[in-house]
């Protein structure tokens, strides 16, 4: 891998904002919501990595002392590792994208596993509808499976894997050497059995030794109701089978709302536009509109003017993970006809008559709109 500065952008002195930007802007670019080109993916985590020891002062100062011998030993989970997908997307969700991956919904997840399997990513397509109320859908996954011949171990029907003589079953050699500074020893994974503590000698002959073959399932995903596009879900375990009954990787759903013409989203809040014409603006009355749970009657005080927005409380989208709903804002847009009958004509003209000079101009709309959130 690179050098971590190089990869970010940044001089060996940047500050701790000027690496954040960095890796904001480099982040965003290889993000694979945004960039499907095949070595998008790899550079995210790579960047990702990066990242993740230059925030951290302590693991800063690690890496500019020794490289990344310097942080791999940090004791607590907290050194340096090379992240999957799932990790690097919650990292960026973390610092940059609010609510982010809705892990506490699925909980957390162990360091990395050498046979551990990979992440599948898959996309839900949902309706404005099914975010109001919260849906359940199946997907239909094919990906890397647990071998059903060999139970995953990868042997052979009958036989099982036997210990590796060179590591002894611990998957680990230990090295000892002398420096000037005494006796060190260091351990690497065995290079005979790979780090797994046992050898197979005869491979299953369906998955190859591998312990997992190709194969379909369905998986249920409860989308919770009040999502936005800027959520993924990660369902622990349930997406590729690990090597040799390794650890299973993780199921990202990433989520694609489709547009409702009907409503403006921002954020919790909906914006509908109610259109009337100059007499039911200037009577009021009920006046039926669509919320997201069906069709509701507001009241239109008379006289409103064009650009006026009335809120419904509690009737826009669930706020996630609590109890609470946005609200429904109906922005009202006085109808001017543009072809008029004589008869009409002859109304508005005599109405003129009766109007006199017209008043001052009322504030815009984005001021009622500031106003009407409280902003």
């Amino acid at each position: 891998m690179s050098d971590f500065y190089v990869l970010l952008g940044v001089s060996r002195d940047a500050s701790e904002t000027d690496i954040k930007k960095a890796y904001r802007k480099l982040a965003m670019e290889h993000h694979p919501d945004r960039n499907s080109a095949p070595e998008a993916e790899a550079r995210f985590k790579e960047i990702t990595e990066a990242y993740e020891v230059l925030r951290d002062p302590q693991k800063r100062g690690a890496y500019d002392r020794y490289g990344k011998a310097g942080v791999s030993g940090m004791g607590g989970g907290g050194g340096f590792h090379h992240v999957d997908l799932s990790e690097a997307l919650n990292i960026f969700m973390r610092d940059f994208g609010g609510m982010g991956g809705l892990d506490s919904l699925f909980g957390g997840r162990s360091r990395e596993d050498s046979r551990r399997g990979q992440d599948v990513r898959a996309t839900v397509k949902l309706t404005l509808a099914e975010v109001a109320a919260g849906v359940k859908k199946t997907l239909k996954l094919r990906t890397l499976e647990r071998c059903g011949v060999c139970e995953g171990s990868g042997a052979k029907a009958g036989t099982r894997p036997t210990a590796c003589d060179t590591c002894g079953g611990s998957g680990e050699v230990r090295r000892a050497a002398r420096s000037m500074f005494g006796q060190f020893v260091s351990v690497a994974p065995c290079p005979t059995c790979g780090g797994e503590g046992a050898v197979i000698l005869q491979p299953c002959e369906v998955c190859r030794g591998e312990g997992r073959v190709r194969g379909e399932r369905s998986v249920v995903v409860d989308v919770p109701a009040g999502v936005s596009a800027n959520n993924y879900l990660t369902l622990r375990g349930q997406g590729a089978a690990g090597l040799r009954n390794g650890p299973s990787g993780d199921l990202l759903v990433m989520l694609d709302i489709k547009e409702d013409d009907r409503f403006e989203r921002q954020g919790d809040d909906l914006i509908f536009d109610l259109s009337l014409s100059f007499s039911q603006a200037a009577l009021g009355g009920k006046f039926a509109v669509p919320t997201p749970y069906g069709d509701e009657e507001v009241r239109i005080a008379a006289g409103t003017q064009t650009e006026t927005v009335f809120r419904m409380k509690g009737r826009g989208l669930p706020v996630l993970g609590q109890s609470g709903k946005g609200d429904l804002l109906i922005r009202v847009h006085v109808w001017t006809p543009e072809r008029l009958t004589e008869e009409q004509e002859q109304f508005f003209r005599e109405l003129a008559k009766l109007e006199g000079e017209a008043p001052r101009r009322s504030p815009g709309f984005w001021s009622k709109l500031k106003e009407a959130l409280g902003a």
